[in-house]
């Protein structure tokens, strides 16, 4: 178990994640981590789930990843438009 120590940090308080922690949880400086607080007032933190912009998202296709029309017959029952 690591031990850190919390430091004011404006009216909050900061902790330090020591760097072994850190790289053994995948998260590194600039990373949005969840805080919530289990029980017996342990604080858990968690990497934070991140929002995916399409613009982003679209920007990542490449001739390699983009995969292309699959033909799958003609349309039945109520696929039919």
């Amino acid at each position: 178990m690591a031990k850190t120590q919390l430091s004011k940090w404006g009216n909050s308080l900061a902790i330090r994640i020591p760097k072994p922690l850190a790289e053994s949880a995948g998260v590194r400086e600039g990373d949005a981590l969840a805080v919530s607080q289990g029980q017996g007032g342990v604080i858990v933190l968690s990497p934070a789930r991140r929002k995916y912009r399409l613009k982003d998202l679209v920007a990542k296709i490449t001739g390699k990843n983009c995969h292309h029309e699959t033909e799958w017959g003609k349309p039945a029952g109520k696929e039919v438009w």
